[in-house]
């Protein structure tokens, strides 16, 4: 009873570990952003970005966008919800006129991943400025 008990724990435990979303390293997801938006601790501009695994098994992703030349690393956490992704996606928190990357959905699964918020961003909430929510499609490659 006891081994049975320890396994149905560990097994709870593991259970969101395995379950959440994975890019492998060759696959990525591409989306054209019309707007500039906070990334980490950056503003960066708009374009055509691309997110990807930054390396085989690594739950780092790596945020590219070519024409202006950056490249920055996030480490998300994972991101659970009720219904599969329709499509992939990038999720925005709006405020005003700041944008926030906040989300990254995968098609076809219930796991994502999230970014952690950034010292802007919370400093934005405490005023209580309104959020609106933007997404955009992406494509898989």
């Amino acid at each position: 009873m006891k081994y049975a008990t320890r396994m149905l724990v560990l097994m709870a435990t593991m259970l969101p570990l395995l379950a959440t979303a994975q890019l492998s390293s060759s696959e990525k997801l591409v989306a054209k952003v019309p707007f500039e938006f906070v990334l980490g601790s950056k503003v960066v501009p708009a374009g055509e970005w691309t997110v990807q695994s930054a390396s085989m098994g690594s739950k780092v992703l790596a945020i590219r966008n070519r024409d202006a030349a950056v490249n920055m690393l996030s480490m998300p956490l994972s991101a659970e919800s009720k219904q599969a992704a329709d499509h992939c996606s990038l999720v925005f928190h709006k405020y005003g006129s700041n944008y926030f990357l906040s989300e990254i959905k995968i098609a076809g699964t219930t796991s994502g991943y999230r970014l952690p918020e950034t010292k802007a961003e919370k400093e934005i909430r405490a005023q209580n400025i309104p959020v609106t929510n933007e997404i955009l499609l992406a494509s898989r490659e």
